[in-house]
């Protein structure tokens, strides 16, 4: 299996709002593109992974919250139809190396989606892997879990990861 490259922030790229994965897409080129995300998201380390983060702009997404990479799920043209309650979590993201904020999230929700092969499903989630869906699903829409943050925190994020890049280079 191959690595995908992962959009970093600011890129305008990951603001870009998924299309919808239709009866067409179901190709085998579409499997392997799935089992290469798993394959990127495990080696970044993460735990989801949207298809927006690799520059590929379907409503999809790759999430896997086990310790020991035991529970891999894929949801495609995902929808929140339930949500219960609230919980505060730390997130960070792939596409923003290095930073975590606390971010507030429904702390259960029902979600409908179809897995790779196109059925259709309905799953209930909640903490962790509700957290980890509803931030993919943002990716999907285009937004950060940074867009959460107030302008400030924004501006010092930036600067973070200019200054980090920074490092990387030299």
């Amino acid at each position: 299996m191959a690595q995908l490259t992962i959009l970093e922030f600011p890129d305008p790229r990951l603001r870009t709002k998924a299309r919808e994965v239709t009866a067409a897409d179901f190709k085998p080129e579409f499997q392997v593109l799935i089992d290469n995300m798993f394959d990127t998201m495990y080696a970044a380390p993460g735990i989801g992974l949207a298809a927006s983060q690799v520059d590929v702009h379907l409503r999809f997404m790759v999430v896997d919250v086990s310790e020991d990479r035991s529970q891999p799920h894929v949801f495609i043209n995902p929808r929140i139809v339930e949500r219960e309650g609230s919980q505060i979590c730390q997130e960070g993201c792939l596409s923003v190396p290095g930073i975590h904020a606390d971010v507030t999230r429904a702390d259960r929700i029902v979600v409908e989606a179809q897995d790779r092969h196109g059925e259709s499903f309905t799953l209930e989630a909640s903490g962790l892997f509700a957290v980890c869906i509803q931030h993919e699903m943002d990716h999907l829409e285009g937004k950060l879990f940074v867009d959460y943050l107030s302008p400030l925190k924004q501006d010092m994020v930036k600067r973070k990861l200019a200054k980090l890049r920074k490092v990387q280079a030299a």
